[in-house]
């Protein structure tokens, strides 16, 4: 388990991280959420004391990573996959961790096999591309079989298929009791991946919480209405009550699951529908809805389509 108590980072009178405290609990894949410039990867280097914090602590397990021996058998991590000296084979830069962890020989081997450098294994880390890279640093992780990983934006330079072997692998590690935390910019990959989240904002707390419960707090489900009669069926579900918007292509956008009600006021006043589907909440739109007032770089293009694009009912940046 990995826990933080009131760990805060500051650079002169810029607050990096404040104050943050969570659990990593082991046996399931903790996401780690956060606009650009959240404090994301200075929380990641804190963890493993690359960078001192201000204040607070970071335990893996009950103790901090540096007073760990072999610290490889107790705490994996991936944070960048190009600190890598270029020179070195694949081989020979993880015989090295290996020999400086009494790590057995044969694990070198193991962990190539593993990650699918096996026949790349002499070549140097310098021509490697990214993907290449990624794999090798997630070999390094792994190298002493430790009860602890950490995964900084492991799916960069991942073909297809490479981002499904890394899912999968995440979810095997956690199903094996291990702690696994992992953090990335790609919702669409985290919602399959994570079934807990950690979201920061600012460097503050913003939620610790369950995927389902994070979606279901935080952003709103709609039921589509496409019809051609779009103004009289908009005039239908406001008069009972029900909150309703356009989408850009015409239909109607009706806030809340009610998909029965709505498809029985339609039949009793004769209106002809060509739709009537629920649309499911993503990960995506509860993490922007939930970290809207917390983003730090925001581009002119995002805002025009916060403005214009985005539903509106009706009443109501690398430092990662």
């Amino acid at each position: 388990m990995i826990e933080l108590n009131e760990l805060t980072k500051r650079y002169g009178e810029t607050v990096a991280v404040d104050r943050l405290s969570f659990q990593v609990r082991p046996g399931r894949v903790t996401g780690f959420l956060g606009p650009n410039g959240a404090g994301k990867s200075t929380t990641m280097r804190m963890m493993l004391g690359l960078d001192r914090p201000t204040s607070g602590e970071v335990r893996f397990d009950g103790r901090p990573y540096a007073r760990s021996a072999d610290p490889l058998r107790h705490v994996g991590a991936l944070l960048e996959a190009k600190d890598v000296h270029s020179g070195r084979t694949a081989h020979n830069h993880l015989l090295w961790l290996a020999q400086s962890n009494r790590i057995p020989r044969r694990r070198v081997r193991e962990v190539l096999e593993l990650v699918g450098l096996e026949s790349v294994a002499g070549r140097r880390a310098g021509q490697f591309s990214l993907g290449m890279s990624q794999r090798l640093g997630v070999a390094a992780a792994l190298l002493g079989d430790p009860p602890v990983l950490l995964f900084d934006e492991p799916v960069n330079g991942l073909d297809p298929e490479g981002i499904r072997w890394i899912r999968d692998l995440m979810k095997e590690l956690a199903g094996e009791g291990r702690t696994v935390f992992v953090s990335s910019h790609l919702m669409s990959e985290m919602a399959l991946t994570a079934e807990h989240l950690i979201v920061i904002g600012r460097g503050r707390l913003l939620a610790d919480t369950g995927m389902k419960e994070f979606i279901a707090r935080n952003s709103l489900t709609f039921v589509r209405v496409r019809t051609p009669e779009p103004d009289r069926m908009h005039q239908v579900l406001t008069e009972r009550g029900i909150t309703v918007t356009r989408a850009a292509d015409g239909a109607l956008e009706a806030v809340g699951d009610q998909a029965a009600t709505i498809g029985e006021l339609a039949a009793r006043q004769g209106l002809t529908v060509h739709e009537v589907s629920v649309q499911s909440a993503s990960l995506e739109d509860a993490f922007m809805r939930l970290t809207e007032q917390d983003v730090e770089y925001r581009s002119p293009v995002s805002r025009t389509v916060g403005q214009q694009g985005e539903r509106q009912p009706t009443g109501q940046g690398k430092e990662s």
